[in-house]
C-alpha cells in the first residue's frame, strides 16, 4: 500500500521519491497519473515500450534530481524501438555528465494526448499545515501566478471553488470552439490528493505539473513527492 511504501522510504531517510515511486503511491490513492515503469538498461526500456505501446516518453529516474527537464533528462514522442534505445543511452549519458552518479535508469511512459495544462500541488505551511494549490499554466504557472489555495482537508465545495477562483477559469469552460474541461474530474483529483495527504503525514510536498485537463477526464503526466525528514530529540 502507498502508506507502507512511504513509511519505509521515510525510515530510510529518503527525502525525494522517484517519479516511478511517486506515481505508484498517487495511483494507489486514486489520483490519476500516467503509467510509469522503471527500465535499467536500453533493452528493458524497449521491452516496456513494446508492451505499453508507442509513442512513449522517457524520463531519467533519480532520487536526487527534482526537475528532470532542467538537466536534459526527458525525451518525448518516441515512436519506435530504435528511438527508445537511442534516447535511453543519450539521456543517461547527458544526466550523468551534468550531475554525476545517482541515476537509476529511466521511466517509460505513454505519451499523453495534449489537454489544457493545469498544476496541482501541496506544501506544508508552518501555521496552517498542509495546503493544496490549484492553478493554470503548466510550465508558465510561475509567470502567470494564477493560483488558488485551500487548507487540507478539502470538502467538495472547496475543490469546486478553487477551480473557479483562478482568473483563467474561462479556458476550462471552453473557448473559441474548444470543448470545456471535465471540471468534475479536476474536483475529484483535488479531493483525492487531499485524502492522500491526510493519510500520509510524512509527505511534505507534492507537485503535479502538468496535469492535462480533457473533456473526459484529467491526468497528471509528471509527479514529484517529497518527504519530511523525521524529527530527532535534538530538533525538539
Amino acid at each position: 500500500m502507498a502508506s507502507s511504501l512511504i513509511a519505509r522510504l521515510a525510515s530510510e531517510g529518503r527525502v525525494l521519491l522517484t517519479e516511478v515511486e511517486a506515481k505508484q503511491v498517487l495511483a494507489e490513492a486514486g489520483v490519476p497519473v500516467t503509467r510509469a515503469e522503471l527500465a535499467r538498461d536500453p533493452r528493458e526500456a524497449v521491452a516496456i515500450a513494446d508492451r505499453i505501446g508507442y509513442p512513449v516518453v522517457l524520463k531519467v529516474v533519480s532520487t536526487t534530481i527534482a526537475h528532470k527537464s532542467d538537466v536534459g533528462g526527458v525525451a518525448l514522442n518516441l515512436g519506435d524501438a530504435r528511438a527508445v534505445e537511442a534516447a535511453y543511452v543519450s539521456l543517461v549519458a547527458t544526466v550523468r555528465a551534468a550531475v554525476g552518479d545517482g541515476v537509476e535508469g529511466v521511466s517509460v511512459q505513454p505519451m499523453a494526448r495534449p489537454g489544457i495544462e493545469v498544476v496541482v500541488g501541496m506544501t506544508r505551511d508552518p501555521q496552517f499545515g498542509p495546503v493544496v494549490m490549484f492553478g493554470l499554466g503548466g510550465v508558465l504557472v510561475e509567470v502567470l501566478d494564477d493560483v488558488s489555495f485551500r487548507v487540507v482537508p478539502l470538502a467538495e465545495r472547496d475543490a469546486r471553488a478553487m477551480i473557479r477562483e483562478v482568473r483563467g477559469f474561462r479556458l476550462l469552460e471552453g473557448y473559441r470552439g474548444h470543448p470545456p474541461a471535465d471540471l468534475r474530474a479536476l474536483e475529484k483529483l483535488l479531493l483525492r490528493l487531499s485524502a492522500f495527504i491526510e493519510e500520509n503525514p510524512a509527505v511534505s510536498e507534492v507537485d503535479l505539473n502538468p496535469v492535462f485537463a480533457y473533456p473526459d477526464g484529467a491526468v497528471a503526466v509528471d509527479a514529484r513527492v517529497a518527504l519530511a525528514l523525521p524529527h530527532t530529540e535534538e530538533d525538539r
